[in-house]
């Protein structure tokens, strides 16, 4: 068992903002979308996710990208700034530990259970980027990842990240078959893809399936759940840009689908006060605003992204899916 961090520790702790993912489509009609719509669609932007992770450090700070844990192996990753600007070392020493007293009884922090190496992952463009491991979360409860980065004086700075784990993510996890989601396609929209998007880059390839339809045809996929022009935190990126790419390599193999935030793109016109909210987000139990999954030919997730994955990252695993036959 180690101690906890000694010395005077600064702790930013993030706000909780009550995300409330609305509900909201609209209803079948001659001229409307088709698909899985709410009878009562509601406007507005959709809310900030409900925080439920605190930081601490003496001087450095995090940002988290992957708050719904489970247990069990899962991806964990983190945004590191000194506050001067980004922190992008290829590779930081990451260590879990396990409270089982809660975050109040610091003296009873166990670990480290697991020590991992972080990976990291640059944004196109090269402005900004994540850092990334894959580590086991035992048992239900208040756990944190410590990262440790070397500073230009030969120092070690650490920042801490507490968060809980749950038995079960909120969002559909791996292993879990996805819901046969009826997302508005390029058939809805006679062919209008920019009634599907709210970013600039439209590739019709990624508008022509329903998940429905991708799960029928019974072969990998990609699905993304992203809003490109309101990419606004530090853990959200050109999601749609990297698997508009990664389609033109794997797409004789593997379908790949885009889902934007909003329902009505055409009518948002930068008024986010007009936005609808997608329904399928609480289909799928998505609290965050990025998400990339990757679904194998027998309609089973092999991998689940909250927030930005990377080219590199995500061609792995559809790779993997690929491998699965």
């Amino acid at each position: 068992m180690n101690a906890p961090l000694s010395g005077k520790l600064r702790t930013w702790a993030v706000a909780v903002v009550i995300a409330a993912m609305a509900i909201a489509g609209a209803a079948c009609a001659a001229g409307e979308p088709t698909g899985t719509q709410s009878d009562q669609p509601t406007p507005g932007p959709l809310a900030e996710p409900a925080h439920n992770w605190t930081v601490v450090s003496d001087d450095l700070y995090a940002t988290f990208a992957t708050p719904d844990l489970a247990v069990g192996r899962q991806r964990v990753a983190l945004v590191l700034n000194d506050g001067i600007g980004l922190i992008s070392f290829p590779i930081v020493n990451v260590s879990s530990y396990y409270y089982p007293g809660g975050f109040d009884d610091e003296a009873q922090r166990e670990g480290p259970v697991e020590t991992a190496t972080a990976q990291f992952h640059e944004f196109p463009l090269g402005t900004r980027g994540i850092h990334v491991a894959n580590m086991e979360f035992d048992r239900v409860g208040d756990w944190s990842v410590e990262a440790r980065v070397p500073r230009p004086d030969g120092s070690i700075s650490i920042v801490e990240i507490r968060f809980p784990v749950a038995s079960e993510t909120r969002s559909v996890d791996a292993g879990e078959r996805p819901p046969a989601s009826r997302n508005r396609t390029l058939a809805d929209t006679g062919g209008d893809v920019s009634a599907l998007t709210t970013g600039s880059l439209h590739a019709p390839d990624l508008y022509r399936l329903t998940v429905a339809e991708a799960l029928d045809i019974g072969r990998p996929f990609v699905v993304v759940f992203a809003s490109p022009a309101f990419c606004t935190n530090a853990v959200c990126g050109p999601q749609v840009e990297v698997a508009s790419e990664l389609q033109e390599t794997y797409g004789d193999q593997a379908d790949f689908i885009h889902v934007d935030l909003y329902e009505n793109p055409q009518e948002i016109q930068g008024d986010l006060s007009k936005a609808i909210v997608t329904p399928l987000l609480d289909e799928w139990g998505l609290v965050s605003q990025e998400w990339t999954y990757v679904v194998d030919h027998t309609g089973t997730v092999t991998a689940r992204f909250e927030n930005f994955v990377g080219k590199s990252e995500l061609e792995e695993a559809i790779q993997a899916a690929l491998a699965n036959g």
